[in-house]
């Protein structure tokens, strides 16, 4: 038994007729690029790292070209 009840001939058939419809290079380019893809996404997250909460007091928008301060409830009585 393999996965959810599909054995492992079956699970090779699929493989062969997923390789006959796309055939190795398409496949081979599709795991390349979602393997560069995770690599760049892991590396993103490596930069990111923690977000700063220095700046709580008013926050800053940009809409449509002009920047908009919001202000918290406290300010606001």
């Amino acid at each position: 038994m393999g996965l959810g009840g599909i054995s492992i001939w079956q699970l090779l058939i699929i493989l062969v007729i997923i390789v006959m419809l796309f055939g190795t290079k398409k496949l081979r380019n599709l795991g390349s690029d979602l393997g560069g893809a995770l690599k760049g996404f892991k590396t993103a997250m490596k930069e990111d790292g923690p977000v700063d909460g220095d700046d709580d007091d008013e926050s800053v928008k940009k809409v449509g070209g002009s920047t908009m301060k919001s202000e918290k409830a406290s300010d606001k009585e």
